[in-house]
């Protein structure tokens, strides 16, 4: 890799849905009714030589089905910051859960990366229990099986390089084959934690998120993606509405679209 090899990075929310804090953590007590709502992000990683997506959302219907809030459908998000998702070539699926594998037609180019065993696991016995398939939405596996018959998806066994200066990284926990990505910038080693950690919280606390595969590897997880990070401000959660506030907006006339490649404005 060389310096050349640096990338701007988007956090682009495209979701919400209010909760109270209780429901973030397991063991979350139920009195802390306080309200700390989840924020749906996609991200670009944009260099000068190519665009790569990192997930792509849920659909409008699912969106209504499972009560959550779309503010922004993917597309046009993408073409606020000057990505026309049809000429993506690269798309990393962090995990196949419903709020990060959908709208795959949008790329209709794209080559998906995605873990093996993410696909060993949505497609596996686990999917027969109602619990470990409710994040899951069968449509999106079997889009995600039409793209691998059509020769159009990069299977990785554990860490890999995407792009120089881009790398994907087995933490599992949250889903069998969850994966980080980490992104060589100006200012650093930024790793987009996707679900490793929906908040900050569930990380400085060690307090998991309750959707879980397998809880050690959720709290090794935090400390994976601590080690691959510059510094612990270079660790972007999932879903936090923190995000938006501790990174600099694009511009004033684009909510809910911020640079993650650029320093913090505030430290939360």
């Amino acid at each position: 890799m060389t310096p050349d090899h640096t990338y701007k990075v988007y956090a682009v929310r495209y979701g919400v849905h209010d909760r109270p804090a209780y429901e973030n953590f397991i063991g979350g007590d139920p009195h802390d009714d306080a309200s700390m709502p989840l924020d749906f992000f996609v991200w670009a990683i944009v260099g000068d030589e190519q665009t790569i997506v990192v997930d792509t959302g849920f659909s409008p219907a699912v969106a209504r089905r499972r009560g959550r809030t779309l503010v922004r459908p993917i597309g046009e998000g993408l073409r606020a910051i000057g990505i026309d998702a049809e000429a993506v070539e690269s798309v990393i699926i962090t995990h196949m859960h419903y709020d990060h594998a959908e709208n795959l037609d949008l790329f209709p180019r794209a080559r998906f990366h995605l873990q093996e065993r993410e696909m060993q696991f949505s497609t596996g016995p686990c999917m027969c229990h109602a619990f470990m398939r409710m994040p899951f939405e069968a449509e999106d596996v079997a889009a995600m099986v039409h793209r691998v018959f059509e020769g159009r998806v990069a299977f990785h066994d554990g860490d890999a390089e995407v792009a120089p200066g881009v790398t994907v990284h087995l933490i599992g926990g949250h889903s069998m084959g969850l994966q980080a990505v980490r992104v060589r910038t100006k200012r650093g080693w930024v790793v987009l934690a996707s679900d490793a950690s929906h908040f900050y919280a569930n990380m400085i606390q060690g307090r998991p998120f309750p959707v879980a595969y397998n809880l050690p590897d959720v709290l090794r997880g935090y400390e994976t993606v601590r080690g691959l990070a510059e510094s612990p401000q270079h660790v972007i959660p999932g879903h936090d509405p923190q995000v938006l506030v501790r990174f600099p907006a694009v511009h004033a006339e684009l909510p809910g679209v911020v640079r993650l490649d650029l320093e913090p404005v505030t430290g939360g």
